[in-house]
């Protein structure tokens, strides 16, 4: 699934490529030039047709790959984006249909927690292995409130 902005990317990294790897031999050539002169009146033709056209070249490639890769990853951030907000919000609603809803006022636990919970509360809302109080462990001092929901001991 890759976007036309991803395709159009590749030959503005492929031409960053090339300008340097041009720009290169140029300078190469220009030094080779340069270095078998022995006057500098003789080494500036060199100089103007090879190595400063052979450094401009460098310079727009680096430039050409940076504004590449900067569009590359923008390209794949959008791309990542767009699978993210194209995910069916329908998975999340099929999970929370099948969690047992629980009526505020009802006190849940995890097994094996130490804790207990109004059914509202966040830390177990949705959680499947929640299960109803036993008045038993509550009334033995192993379970606390939840600091969260601070739910409130039902005295029936």
């Amino acid at each position: 699934m890759r976007t036309a902005r991803l395709r159009t990317v590749h030959p503005v990294l492929w031409a960053g490529w090339a300008a340097l790897a041009a720009g290169a031999v140029l300078c190469v050539l220009g030094w080779y030039g340069v270095s078998g002169e022995r006057y500098a009146e003789r080494q500036l033709p060199y100089l103007a047709s090879c190595t400063v056209p052979g450094a401009a070249l460098i310079v727009a490639g680096a430039v050409l790959l940076t504004h590449g890769r900067g569009a590359l990853a923008a390209a794949r951030v959008e791309e990542l984006y767009g699978l993210l907000v194209a995910a069916e919000p329908a998975e999340a609603e099929e999970s929370a249909t099948s969690a047992p809803l629980a009526v505020s006022g009802d006190l849940l636990m995890v097994p094996g927690g130490t804790l207990w919970h109004r059914a509202d509360c966040p830390l177990v809302a949705g959680k499947v292995e929640s299960v109803p109080v036993d008045a038993k462990l509550l009334a033995s001092g192993e379970l606390g409130p939840c600091p969260i929901c601070e739910p409130v001991e039902e005295t029936d």
